[in-house]
């Protein structure tokens, strides 16, 4: 197949938790989209959430996959073209992009809290990615300094996108188009929370072009960043990739699966002693292409494989199955 057009896919985890079964049905989706067209899938470990980031979390999640049978062909223990892999040794890479949208007036500092902005909330929202920023620093100072004179010790001013007015919009690859106003939605949103930093926003974007991806197949809880990705996209001058957003695997609640639907980590039903087959066979049958009970290899679903027959309905975990 053609270098140039041939489809590249990454696995993006972060270290925070374990893997658990809604983790791994994502990316086995995003592994067997990109090996069905016999692409190429980069493992990036995105361990910039400091605070959550817990010790040999990374190491288990690739353990972890690896158990269950997905591959990769550039990767934090692999090497490869686009070495390091990891993203706290990419920080030169998210300050040249930071002092690229600096240059062009695109960022600014700003000195509210979360508290803050919740508190400026005219009507309660449903989570932090949903909190609307009224623009409360824009053209508030002169330099990031005059903004970190006005905090107590110990706290940094963050850097804030500055979104024009106007709708963003995206062929999705499972949701088909969609559209938001971002600055209308949300506002003017976070970039990096100290002088030369970044945050999940603005590092994504500069790893997915840098690396070459050409697809990002994720869960649908991650649709509403997209739109902010594509304005950092557009800022910086990357072709973005194309998105792919799949429905979670959920509880009873109808909440994201968590510890409080149970213990569905891999690495705990590893430990009991189910088999990878199995689970395989469980996450194929939540996307209806396996008959409930069987056994399956990663591999033997690649012909399987079809995202116009995924159920846009998020999958429903019971203690059953």
């Amino acid at each position: 197949m053609n270098e140039v057009c041939r489809v590249v896919g990454r696995l993006a985890p972060s270290p925070t938790g374990a893997l658990h079964l809604g983790n791994a049905r994502s990316f086995l989706l995003a592994w067997l989209s990109v090996r069905s067209r016999d692409g190429r899938i980069i493992m990036r470990m995105e361990d910039l959430d400091h605070p959550k980031v817990k010790p040999q979390a990374a190491q288990q999640a690739l353990d972890d996959l690896h158990w269950l049978g997905l591959d990769w062909d550039e990767g934090p223990e692999l090497g490869g073209d686009n070495a390091p892999y990891v993203q706290t040794q990419r920080a030169g890479l998210y300050r040249e992009a930071l002092e690229q949208l600096q240059s062009a007036g695109l960022v600014y500092p700003c000195i509210c809290s979360r508290r803050d902005v919740e508190n400026a909330q005219s009507a309660p929202q449903e989570g932090e990615d949903a909190v609307y920023y009224a623009g409360t620093c824009r053209g508030r100072f002169d330099s990031y300094a005059a903004a970190r004179d006005l905090l107590p010790e110990g706290r940094l001013p963050a850097w804030r996108f500055r979104v024009a007015e106007g709708s963003i919009c995206f062929d999705d690859g499972f949701c088909g188009r969609c559209c938001e106003d971002v600055a209308g939605s949300r506002g003017d949103f976070v970039l990096a929370r100290h002088e030369y930093g970044a945050g999940y926003m603005l590092a994504v974007v500069v790893d997915d072009a840098a690396m070459g991806v050409t697809e990002v197949l994720r869960g649908d809880d991650l649709l509403p960043a997209t739109f902010r990705q594509l304005l950092i996209y557009r800022a910086l001058g990357l072709m973005p990739p194309e998105f792919v957003h799949v429905p979670l695997v959920v509880g009873p609640d109808g909440r994201r699966l968590a510890k409080r639907h149970g213990d569905t980590r891999i690495a705990a039903l590893r430990a009991a002693g189910v088999s990878a087959e199995r689970i395989i066979g469980l996450l194929a049958y939540w996307c209806g292409w396996a008959e409930q009970g069987e056994e399956l290899r990663a591999e033997q679903l690649l012909t399987r494989f079809d995202l116009k027959s995924l159920n846009p309905k998020p999958v429903v975990f019971t203690s059953n199955g």
